[in-house]
């Protein structure tokens, strides 16, 4: 199996797991958006907490070039440290949601 379609399969089981965690309150649902053409990748809550209409991504990730991009993560369990755990170099994991400048810093990839 080569790289992209690995990344595709683990990215897919990963969130498809993280997909299925029901917040505690409110009347939210989770939807995992995958964009196979552009190896595009989220998970959106969508639903309403009291009088409070909640959308937006809790995780989204992308595949670009040879690495996974990491646009934003507000989970409570990094999605990058079950990647690692997963068999995925830090070289092939780019925290997107951090400065460019900041990094090198992070232990993963810059770019």
């Amino acid at each position: 199996m080569d790289k992209l379609t690995h990344y595709r399969q683990l990215i897919r089981s990963l969130m498809t797991e993280y997909a299925g965690f029901k917040p505690k309150c409110g009347q939210i649902d989770s939807e995992l958006i995958i964009d196979k053409a552009e190896n595009h990748f989220q998970v959106v809550r969508v639903g309403w907490l009291n009088k409070h209409r909640i959308h937006g991504a809790s995780l989204h990730l992308d595949i670009i070039g040879d690495k996974i991009w990491i646009q934003h993560d507000s989970t409570d369990s990094p999605i990058a440290d079950e990647l690692v755990e997963a068999g995925v170099f830090k070289e092939d994991i780019v925290l997107a949601f951090q400065p460019e400048d900041i990094r090198p810093y992070t232990g993963f990839a810059v770019r």
